[in-house]
């Protein structure tokens, strides 16, 4: 006869109350008198934002005024690795829950400033609404645009440390640059061959795919390679070559390349001293097509009337003889 098998134990009675609904999350509140954060629903539950990142901004917002929140002290607080903790502090900037902002302390220094938002849309229309309102005011007409002037009184200012400033593209406003000051680069003749290259990119490398505002940010630079002579494939190899095994922000990463890679202007075609010696200025166009004095009547570009090719001057100087030399001063 077959063992029976004993019959399941019987789970203990949670002393829960029955929900209304059949499935699905039931809540279990209770009051907190202290020791707890707001967190809005925008935040907790974001479309576009990861789960890595909703939970970092949460620890973000609970943590005091001047906590360290830093990539490395972030990674030795959570088992998460760097890489995942930097993406999730890139995807908050880019939805408007974090500003990292360079400032130089009174001894010099150079510190990163984090600014934490806990409802940006909201800080953003009251931004707006006290430009607006002052802006028919001669002493209050000017609204800074730096992520630190737009921080409520209710905001989180935390304190990273000393860092070296890295090119990135944030979508919180940021004060003008000296490039807003030139001339519109729309009215450059080489405007639509540098959104051109920029759009191109991603043909070359998928990972330098730009955004509209990228490529019109980027074209001043592209502009200034192509005003010092530099062409277009050889533009797009100094911007595609040796590229990094991940490149988190193209923008930037571009405008580094652009900016620290500008090549001069190409000097001029003559030498100024042989110009001197010769005491004649080279034409300033192409020099003009004459036959060979050397005997073999080829057709060249003589530098001077009289010139022999360069076989007859080989030639003659291989047997001996003494090829005409440059008219000198007259």
């Amino acid at each position: 006869m077959a063992e029976m098998k004993p019959n399941v134990a019987v789970l203990p009675s949670q002393g829960l109350r029955r929900a209304a609904t059949p499935s699905g999350v039931t809540h279990v509140r209770e009051y907190q008198s202290d020791r707890y954060s707001i967190v809005g629903n925008h935040l907790a539950q974001h479309r576009a934002l990861s789960l890595t990142a909703i939970g970092l901004a949460v620890y973000i917002l609970s943590l005091p005024e001047g906590s360290p929140t830093d990539i490395r002290t972030l990674a030795e607080r959570f088992p998460e690795g760097r890489d995942r903790i930097a993406f999730a502090l890139r995807e908050l900037e880019v939805c408007g829950y974090l500003a990292r902002v360079w400032e130089r302390t009174a001894d010099g220094r150079m510190i990163t400033r984090t600014y934490a938002y806990n409802a940006p849309v909201l800080t953003r229309e009251r931004v707006h609404s006290v430009a607006t309102s002052s802006a028919g005011s001669a002493v209050t007409a000017q609204v800074p645009a730096t992520p630190a002037s737009a921080v409520p009184p209710t905001a989180l200012v935390l304190v990273d440390g000393p860092t070296e400033p890295v090119p990135a593209v944030d979508e919180e406003p940021r004060p003008a640059e000296p490039e807003a000051a030139e001339p519109d680069p729309s009215l450059s003749e080489h405007y639509g061959k540098a959104v051109d290259l920029l759009a191109g990119l991603r043909r070359t490398d998928r990972r330098l795919m730009l955004s509209l505002r990228d490529v019109r940010r980027l074209a001043p630079y592209v502009i200034a390679w192509f005003d010092n002579g530099v062409g277009r494939a050889d533009a797009i190899h100094a911007l595609t070559a040796d590229l990094p095994a991940l490149v988190k922000h193209p923008a930037g990463f571009l405008a580094r390349r652009l900016r620290e890679l500008l090549p001069p202007p190409l000097p001029s075609l003559t030498e100024p001293g042989k110009a001197t010696a010769q005491g004649n200025d080279a034409p300033s166009g192409p020099r003009p097509m004459a036959d060979c004095e050397g005997g073999c009547n080829r057709a060249f570009r003589a530098p001077w009337p009289g010139a022999w090719c360069r076989d007859c001057r080989a030639a003659a100087l291989a047997a001996g003889r003494v090829p005409p030399a440059p008219p000198g001063p007259v």
